[in-house]
């Protein structure tokens, strides 16, 4: 992949904000568009692509199994502000899975854009939205688990503030990522006749483009991050001070269920710790590989390729961990896969029996001329 290529198309480095975006025409310090070289399918590229076909099918599956297990499922029996929570997380990790992974693969395999205008916005638009609802609702689950530990005895309203809440985490992602609609644009290059969809043109000076790159990596990392972190610091000074008051012999009923944390919610909160951990540990070194890029763009020419491929396949590898740590954590989700794979297996052995014993019955001659051949008693049995 050559520097022009790689300033062309910014989906092999920065975060998928702006999955392509080019610098403006009139910044000195990148060449014009028609001084750039054709691209290639490296075999970088191809890395990336077979990785993210893999992720995808582990991504969907286990996202489908979960969302199956809480709205049908033994994960019914979750409390009723928390059903929503886990729907909405596995609705998220399900658009990142259907739009994020296949677009950016075929991306990747046809380099250049085919899509035509409208798609380009579209697809850019849901990009962006499914990374912001991804990250709120993280965010909202850290603020349901702070409201549950700091103010067990307020639990009836939890479901309704959820709800609030989640609706809030929506309608912020779409409205975040609607700018995308106005920003790219199909832009076809004469010289090397190529056509890809970007943001070349958008902004008339690179800070501006530098600016709004950097808003969105605000709000789809560094706040959600703050508020996570400040949620989860109050539970654990909340359990530390609680702890020293039992220690000291201030709380004489211990058994009363109002001042110490049950088991099970204690358990609901090492899960979603876990999963916010899972979050900032996949993301958070392709986001410092992406402000680097954006305040020196020559950083291209002296990182590998390889190294902006591994490090956007890491941070997908996010979708993958949240039914995992959601099915370690719960035991009706375990229960759910298990039933499915032993109701999968028992349909597939059954199928050949079946067909064998359909195939006897339709034998009107099988008494009247003696013992069977062996193929068909093998069959029947």
């Amino acid at each position: 992949m050559s520097g022009n290529w790689s300033i062309l198309r910014l989906t092999s480095l920065a975060p998928p904000i702006s999955t392509v975006d080019p610098p403006p025409s009139n910044t000195s310090q990148y060449p014009s568009l028609t001084e750039w070289e054709a691209p290639s399918f490296t075999r970088a590229a191809q890395f990336r692509v077979g990785a993210t076909f893999v992720l995808f099918l582990f991504a969907a599956c286990s996202n489908l199994a979960l969302l199956a297990s809480v709205w049908r499922g033994r994960g019914r029996r979750l409390a009723s502000h928390l059903r929503p929570l886990m729907l909405s997380l596995a609705s998220a990790d399900l658009m990142m899975t259907f739009v994020v992974m296949p677009l950016d693969a075929v991306w990747n395999v046809t380099v250049q854009w085919y899509g035509g205008d409208a798609l380009c916005k579209l697809l850019c638009f849901l990009k962006l939205f499914a990374m912001h609802a991804s990250a709120f609702i993280l965010v909202v689950i850290s603020l349901d688990r702070q409201h549950a530990i700091l103010h067990p005895l307020d639990a009836l309203n939890a479901h309704r503030r959820n709800r609030r809440m989640l609706l809030l985490a929506w309608s912020l992602s779409l409205l975040l990522a609607s700018p995308q609609l106005f920003i790219f644009r199909t832009i076809r290059v004469e010289a090397v006749d190529f056509t890809q969809c970007a943001s070349h043109g958008s902004f008339r000076q690179h800070w501006q483009e530098t600016a709004y790159n950097m808003f969105h990596f605000t709000t789809l990392y560094v706040v959600p991050l703050l508020v996570m972190s400040c949620c989860y610091s109050r539970i654990l000074l909340h359990i530390h001070l609680q702890h020293l008051r039992n220690k000291a012999g201030e709380s004489h009923l211990r058994r009363s269920g109002t001042d110490m944390i049950p088991k099970a919610r204690m358990k609901t909160l090492k899960m979603t710790v876990v999963i916010v951990l899972s979050f900032v540990v996949c993301w958070t070194p392709y986001y410092l590989l992406g402000i680097w890029y954006w305040f020196q763009p020559d950083m291209l020419r002296v990182t590998p390729e390889y190294v902006h491929h591994a490090l956007f396949v890491f941070g997908n590898l996010n979708t993958c961990c949240d039914p995992v740590i959601y099915g370690f954590y719960t035991p009706s989700f375990r229960a759910d896969l298990s039933a499915c794979c032993r109701r999968t297996r028992s349909n597939i052995e059954a199928s050949p029996r079946s067909v064998g014993r359909h195939s006897v019955r339709r034998d009107p001659h099988s008494e009247e001329h003696g013992p069977r051949p062996a193929a068909n008693q093998a069959a029947s049995d």
